[in-house]
C-alpha cells in the first residue's frame, strides 16, 4: 500500500492520533515551562509560543527554554568550587576592593559577590574602536608572549582574520608557549577542525564549551560562551566586543562598516580575566592551570581603576545585570548606552524609563541595519516605551553597530561582552570591564558622539506612524524576548 493510499485511507485515524499526541505535548510543556520559569514574563511569553506554535513551540522550549542547564552547571559550580580551592589566594578574588569616588561605591560592591572580584588600582587601560588596531594589538601581545597564551572567543571564523589569529597561536606554540584555545561551540560551529589539528599537532590545547553533540549537555544551544577574552603571561589582557573574523575587520559587504569597542589591560585587574579563563578552561578541559606563573605579581601600570564583572547561567546573582540597572538608578545627569540588541527584562526596562522621566539624559545607540531580525524586531517593540518616556534613540547607519557599553556621569562605564538583552544577562556567559576612571569614560563619550553624528536620531511622531504590519511583527518578536 503506497503511503498516499494508507492516507486516503486512514487519515480521520491519523489525524485524531496527532490531536491527541498536540494536546498531550502541549500539556506535558506547559506545566513544564510552569515548573521551570519563575518570572512572570517568561512564563507568559513561553506558554503562548507553545499554546499558539503546535509541535513547534515544545521543540523551541526544549532547545532555547532552559536558563540553567542542571546537572552541567552542577558540575560546573563543583568544578568553579574545587578550581577555587586548588587555586587559593590566586586570582584576587578574596581581596578588598579599592575606594572608589562616591556614588559609585555601591556599584563596586554589586559587582563585588561572593563570586567576583575587587575593585582594583594601578591599572592601564587601552581603549579601541575598531577592529584593526585592537586585532593587531592582540597579535602583537601573542607574538610577544614567554610563557602562555589564553585565548577564548564566542566566534571564531576559518576565514583570513581567523587564519591570523591561529598561525600566531601556532607559531606561539611551537616556541614553546603553553597555547589554550578555548571557543563556543554553537557560535563557532564553522571552525575549521582542520585549523584546530594544526594548533594542537604544535603542542596548543583545544577545547569546545557545551558541546552540541556531548549528551551530558542534551543540546543546549540555549545557554552559550558569550566571552571574549585574551590573557598572555598573567600579565595583559583583552576583553570587550571583537570576535575573530573577516567581518570585525568591515571587511564583509553585507555589514559594511564594523563599529566595536575593545580594550587592553596591564596591571592588576588582569589577574581578575586570568581567573574567569581558566574557571571556564577547567570546566571544558578539566584541567587546572595554577600556580605563580598563571597569576604573577602584577606592578601597577597605570591609574585606573578596574573592576571585571562577570556572569553566567551557572549563577543566581547576575552580576552584571544587577550593575547594569544600580547605575542607571544611580545616575544625575546622563545615561548613555551602545548595544546592537536591546531587549530588557521588565526591571532593567523600569529602570531606564525611570531615568529618563526623572530628567537624566538617557540616550540608546543601536542598530540600523539588522543582523538578526527577531532581535531587531522585539527591539522595535520596546523602542515605543523608550521614546514615550524621553529617551533619545538612535540607529548607527554607517554599518554594523557592535559595541556594548554603558555610560553614566562621565565617571562610570561597563564595557564588554554584554548586551543589554535577555540572553546576554541572563543566558550567556559574559564578561566586563567596570571603569572608575574619568578620563577612559572621557574617551569613550567622546567616540559615542561622534557615532550619534553617522546615525539618524528616531522621531517619536514619525515612529507612531509606523505601519501596522510592523507593529504586529513586533509584537510577535517580542513574544520570543526570554531567550533573545
Amino acid at each position: 500500500m503506497s503511503l498516499s493510499d494508507f492516507l486516503d485511507r486512514f487519515w480521520q485515524d491519523v489525524a485524531g492520533w496527532l490531536f491527541l499526541a498536540e494536546v498531550v505535548l502541549t500539556a506535558g510543556t506547559l506545566v513544564w515551562v510552569l515548573h521551570l520559569k519563575r518570572e512572570p514574563q517568561a512564563a507568559i511569553s513561553w506558554c503562548l509560543t507553545v499554546i499558539l506554535m503546535p509541535f513547534v513551540g515544545p521543540l523551541l522550549f526544549a532547545l532555547f527554554g532552559y536558563q540553567t542547564v542542571h546537572r552541567p552547571l552542577a558540575r560546573r559550580r563543583k568544578r568553579r568550587s574545587a578550581y577555587r580551592e586548588l587555586s587559593a589566594g590566586a586570582g584576587g578574588e578574596g581581596d578588598p576592593s579599592v575606594a572608589v569616588p562616591e556614588p559609585w561605591g555601591v556599584l563596586a560592591g554589586l559587582a563585588h559577590h561572593p563570586d567576583g572580584f575587587p575593585v582594583t588600582a594601578g591599572n592601564r587601560v587601552d581603549l579601541y574602536h575598531h577592529g584593526g588596531p585592537a586585532y593587531d594589538a592582540m597579535i602583537a601581545a601573542v607574538a610577544a608572549a614567554r610563557h602562555h597564551v589564553h585565548f577564548e572567543f564566542f566566534i571564531v571564523r576559518s576565514d583570513p582574520s581567523g587564519e591570523r589569529f591561529l598561525a600566531a597561536l601556532v607559531a606561539a606554540a611551537k616556541r614553546g608557549v603553553e597555547v589554550r584555545f578555548l571557543y563556543d561551540s554553537v557560535g563557532s560551529y564553522a571552525l575549521s577542525s582542520r585549523r584546530l589539528a594544526g594548533l594542537t599537532a604544535a603542542g596548543g590545547k583545544v577545547a569546545a564549551f557545551l558541546p552540541l553533540l556531548n549528551p551530558l549537555y542534551r543540546l543546549r544551544v540555549n545557554l552559550r560562551n558569550h566571552r571574549k577574552i585574551l590573557v598572555v603571561d598573567g600579565r595583559v589582557g583583552f576583553t570587550g566586543g571583537l570576535n575573530i573574523g573577516d567581518e570585525y575587520l568591515g571587511l564583509d559587504p553585507k555589514f559594511g562598516y564594523w563599529r566595536d569597542t575593545h580594550l587592553r589591560l596591564e596591571g592588576p585587574a588582569v589577574a581578575a580575566l586570568q581567573r574567569v579563563f581558566l574557571e571556564d578552561w577547567f570546566f571544558a578541559a578539566h584541567e587546572a592551570a595554577r600556580g605563580p606563573t598563571y597569576y604573577p605579581e602584577l606592578a601597577p601600570a597605570g591609574g585606573s581603576l578596574v573592576q571585571i564583572a562577570h556572569s553566567g547561567p551557572d549563577a543566581e546573582y547576575k552580576a552584571i545585570r544587577e550593575t547594569y540597572f544600580a547605575a542607571i538608578l544611580r545616575a544625575r545627569k546622563r545615561v548613555w548606552i551602545a548595544s546592537p540588541y536591546y531587549v530588557p527584562d521588565a526591571g532593567l526596562q523600569d529602570a531606564i524609563l525611570l531615568a529618563a522621566r526623572s530628567g537624566v539624559d538617557v540616550r540608546y545607540l543601536g542598530l540600523f541595519r539588522p543582523d538578526k531580525w527577531v532581535p531587531f524586531l522585539a527591539a522595535r517593540f520596546y523602542w515605543t516605551e523608550l521614546l514615550a518616556a524621553g529617551v533619545k534613540v538612535y540607529q548607527y547607519a554607517r554599518g554594523m553597530m557592535h559595541s556594548k557599553y554603558v555610560l553614566c556621569d562621565g565617571e562610570w562605564a561597563s564595557v564588554g561582552s554584554a548586551n543589554t538583552d535577555n540572553r546576554s544577562l541572563h543566558l550567556n556567559y559574559e564578561a566586563n570591564a567596570i571603569l572608575y576612571d574619568p578620563a577612559a569614560v572621557a574617551g569613550l563619550e567622546e567616540h559615542y558622539l561622534k557615532d550619534l553624528e553617522e546615525s539618524i536620531r528616531l522621531d517619536p511622531a514619525v515612529y507612531a506612524t509606523r505601519p501596522l504590519a510592523a507593529r504586529l511583527a513586533e509584537n510577535a518578536a517580542r513574544l520570543f524576548s526570554p531567550v533573545l
